[in-house]
Formats: C-alpha cells, structure tokens, sequence
C-alpha cells in the first residue's frame, strides 16, 4: 500500500494540560489520521496502535489476536506465561476454565440484588465523611472504602484485612511504586491469598470463594482468581468515582441537569465510562496474518488497543469530547469487548448508580477544595487512571 502511514513514536505520559479528562493529544492526533498507525514498542519490537471504536471492537471479538501474556510481543525477551488462575492473560480453553463458574456469580440480577448493601455501605462511608468535615480527601473517604468493602464481602476477605489488602493493591496498580516494592507487595498479596483460600476450603462461609473451593479449581488456581477479581473489583471502580466525581463537579451543568433529574442516572453512568475509560490500553497478539483497516498485522505482532481514544471517536459519538448526561453512550468499550468483557461489568454501574446519587444528594454544596489543576493525577504509567487524591468541601 502506497499511502503513508501515521506513526505513534511513544505511547504518551501527559495529558494535555487544564484537561485532566481528556486522552493524551497525540492519541487523539493519531484517531484523526486514521483508525490505525504504526507503533514501536518499548522494546523495539514493531506493532500498532488502533485509535478508533470499531477497529477495537472488531479486534476485541476476532479470536486470530491473542490476550496471552506469553505471546506479547513488546520486549527483547520471551515472558513467561500468565499464573494460574490469572484468566485475563489467556485465551480458550484455560480461559473459560477460570471464567465460566464466575459468570452466574455476577449476573446483572445477583449485582441488583446487592444494591440495598451498597447503598447501605456508601451511607456508612458519607456519615463517616460528614462528621469529620466539611472537608475531605474523596478519594480515601469515599471512593476507595465503597468498592474494597464491597468485592471484599462478595469474596469474603475478613473485615480487619481490608485496609492492608487495599494498600497492597494500589501499590502494585498506581504506576508509581518501585520495581522492588511492586514486586513485594505483590508477592505479600499472593502469600495473604494463598491463606484465604486455604481457610474458605477448611471451614467456608457464606461467599463467592468459598463456593469456589467446591469445585475442580485448585488452591493455586483460586488464588490467582482472587486477585484478579480483588484487583479489578477495587481498582477500577474506586478511580471511576473519585475520577467520576472530579468530572461531574467541573461540569456544573451537567451536574444541575442529574440532581434535577434522577430518572438520568444509568445514562449518566454509561457516559463517564465512555467519556473517563480509565482502563486506557489492552493489547492483544495476533496469530495469523491479519487484515485490519486495510493494513496487514503480521502474526506475531503485539496490537496496542486504546479504549479511551475509541470512546472518544467522532465517528461513534457526536461531540465525544464533551461530557453529555443526556447522551446515550450504549456501545462503549469502557469495559471491553467480547470473551474479555469485565466480569464484574453490572457491579461497578450499581457501585457508580448509588454511590454518585448518595453523594450528590447529601452534600448539596460540595466543591474542589483545591484549584482543579491542583489536583494530583495518576500517572499515565498506571493501568487505571484517576486521581491519587480529591480533596473536597462543602457548606456545613
């Protein structure tokens, strides 16, 4: 093909500036040259970059690209397969031997079900803020507490584990840690995990692991489901309400528009997981020779996908770059696509569904506390974007 093609040098480690929300520029550029450029890995290993909605769909759900951690093509030397258990990092069948006892644990219908608890949970988290106010840290007050309490209680980790699991967690997901201490609070996660599931097979309680133990899964195996779903259940969605806050209160408008009307709440949850995407990339591997967007990805070659961008694309959503509650945002890959699809999907918009209207509702005066460019931002290195810390007050 004659054409030029654009190239992406660098995956980008700055948004622009004044716009905490918006994707780096140059994704952005590069959507506009086309749905796909050229891209170099770290490594010096040659791939892409796919910056548009359908382009990442498409890939997300065509079984010739591969999710194995073993077959990323990013660096000078061989990785070595994703541990038991770890079910985002493989493909069929190992795939589905983790997944599919899970599905019916997370249906939309179990997840409503819990809603009295949430709801429950997030009035604890707000007396608690209220009483120490009328300032606060919305990050550590609120959007933390109410997602780790939750998946913590699905999973049956003990109450006085909590807070020393939550910071292990977000040691090893904020894209700041050190190599020596990522690896130490990994390794201290894994060790309390193999501990939980030893516990749960003696003497099991009322909770998801517990009904794992009954099962062909091993210890090894089930330790490696535990972390992915403590992982994404607390990670993703604590930044997808401190974010998601952050968002709302610089958008006073749309803001006025949800408390005047709360019949908007799933459509406004739908559009800050479009307009946030704080899962930025995935990558996917591909095994054969393949054609996307009339360029040819080599089997072989490592595809870096960017949700955000795609969430963001003209030809998908009119006006992407703006915040609209009334939008319908149906179609957005926030949470992926295809076999991949977060599993815990339904439990983060009935978190984000109660936890935005709570807050809303009982601090009628909540404001920045800080100048918004004041606030401290994850950076681009992290997995999951969102804020470090949101502070915030109110009129008491």
């Amino acid at each position: 093909m004659s054409e030029s093609v654009h190239t992406v040098t660098t995956l980008p480690t700055e948004r622009p500036s004044g716009c905490p929300f918006d994707p780096p520029a140059e994704l952005i550029d590069a959507r506009k040259q086309g749905p796909i450029s050229r891209y170099t890995h770290p490594g010096g290993k040659p791939g892409w970059i796919v910056t548009g909605h359908d382009l990442v769909k498409s890939i997300l759900a065509d079984p010739r690209f591969s999710s194995r951690k073993d077959l990323l093509n990013v660096v000078d030397f061989e990785l070595p397969p994703a541990p038991p258990g770890e079910f985002l990092l493989m493909d069929e069948p190992q795939h589905g031997r983790y997944r599919k006892p899970l599905v019916g644990k997370f249906t939309a219908r179990r997840m409503r079900l819990l809603t009295e608890r949430v709801e429950q949970i997030t009035a604890d988290c707000l007396d608690a803020m209220e009483a120490s106010g009328p300032s606060a840290d919305l990050v550590t007050a609120f959007a933390k507490p109410i997602p780790t309490i939750v998946i913590c209680e699905i999973l049956g980790v003990p109450y006085e584990d909590r807070d020393s699991f939550q910071e292990q967690i977000d040691k090893f997901m904020n894209g700041e840690t050190s190599d020596e201490d990522l690896i130490a609070a990994y390794t201290a996660t894994q060790e309390y995990l193999a501990r939980l599931v030893a516990a749960k097979r003696a003497r099991p309680t009322d909770d998801v692991l517990s009904e794992l133990t009954d099962s062909d899964l091993t210890d090894e195996e089930l330790k490696g489901i535990s972390l992915i779903l403590l992982a994404a259940g607390f990670d993703t969605t604590a930044n997808m309400l401190s974010l998601g806050a952050f968002a709302l209160l610089q958008n006073p408008d749309q803001l006025a528009a949800l408390r005047a009307d709360p019949t908007l709440t799933d459509r406004a949850v739908e559009e800050l997981l479009r307009y946030l995407s704080v899962a930025k990339t995935f990558m996917r591997t591909a095994l054969e020779d393949v054609e996307v967007g009339g360029r040819t990805i080599e089997a072989g070659t490592t595809v870096v996908l960017s949700y955000n961008t795609a969430n963001r694309d003209p030809e998908r959503y009119a006006d992407p770059h703006e915040l609209d509650l009334s939008r319908d945002a149906g179609g957005h890959l926030a949470f992926g696509h295809g076999i991949h699809l977060c599993l815990g999907a339904q439990l983060a918009r009935v978190e984000m569904r109660v936890a935005f209207t709570a807050l809303f509702k009982r601090f009628p005066t909540l404001r920045l506390a800080v100048p918004a460019e004041e606030v401290a931002l994850r950076p681009e290195t992290a997995d999951i974007y969102g804020v470090k810390s949101l502070p915030v007050t109110w009129d008491a």
